[in-house]
């Protein structure tokens, strides 16, 4: 079984009642964080707050270093230098709890290219300890219930997107994570994506969108830009107490 991409780790859902509640604490705290890739920076010094329920997005040309930040608050890099946690839980120390409940939803789909569109919402399901009743009705959401048998391998771009995107609204994660996510779809499928963010948002759920499309964003209750691995200040928040971004 292969997967198309890096996957985060095969982890089993979490025992009710097993982890503290951490519902208090901030969706994302990061304080210095630096990542380095050889001896080219991605991310200078970043220090940002994200409140729970925020919808933030960040902006930034290519190679700002978007990507970079999502990933780390996902926990699929680790920080070079500085730290913080997510959803209450240590970056470094607590990685399997953050991903237990974050969704990263990318370029990379990290779906099972021999598994078919609903054997891989299955999988997702087992993974997390989600009620597999919901699968049909996800699938016929997002437009694909009709190649739901089919295998990913023979899928367009768009199509693993909208897979990924069911995935996400099967897990409805306490935070959503996108990644440039309207990068090669068609109108039809960009509205797909918009409907899980909406679904997120009406929930109470955390969104960080990180994307360069102008037309794409309107939604969000804060904007930060990002230059050259630098979190740039960004507009003040709709709602009071929440900007809280410096640069270093």
């Amino acid at each position: 079984m292969s997967s198309s991409g890096a996957s985060n780790a095969l982890l089993p859902a979490s025992r009710p009642g097993s982890i503290p509640d951490r519902r208090g604490a901030a969706a994302i705290e990061l304080s210095g964080v630096t990542r380095v890739f050889g001896m080219s920076p991605a991310l200078v010094r970043v220090t940002l707050t994200v409140d729970r329920g925020e919808t933030l997005l960040v902006r930034g040309p290519n190679g700002a270093g978007k990507s970079t930040l999502l990933r780390v608050m996902g926990t699929a890099l680790s920080p070079t230098y500085g730290g913080g946690s997510v959803l209450g839980f240590d970056l470094s120390r607590e990685r399997d709890e953050i991903r237990r409940r974050t969704e990263l939803l990318g370029h990379r789909t990290r779906l099972y290219e021999d598994l078919s569109a609903r054997e891989n919402l299955r999988f997702a399901c087992v993974l997390y300890g989600i009620d597999q009743d919901g699968i049909g009705a996800v699938l016929e959401r997002v437009g694909l219930l009709d190649v739901a048998g089919e295998r990913v391998r023979a899928f367009s771009q768009g199509m693993r997107q909208r897979v990924a995107v069911a995935r996400a609204l099967m897990r409805e994660p306490e935070l959503l994570l996108l990644d440039e996510p309207y990068a090669g779809l068609d109108a039809d499928a960009k509205e797909v994506v918009d409907e899980a963010i909406t679904a997120a948002r009406a929930d109470g759920r955390t969104v960080v969108l990180a994307t360069h499309d102008p037309t794409r964003g309107a939604i969000a209750d804060r904007t930060v830009h990002m230059e050259q691995g630098r979190m740039l200040p960004g507009e003040p928040a709709r709602r009071s107490g929440r900007d809280q971004v410096t640069a270093g």
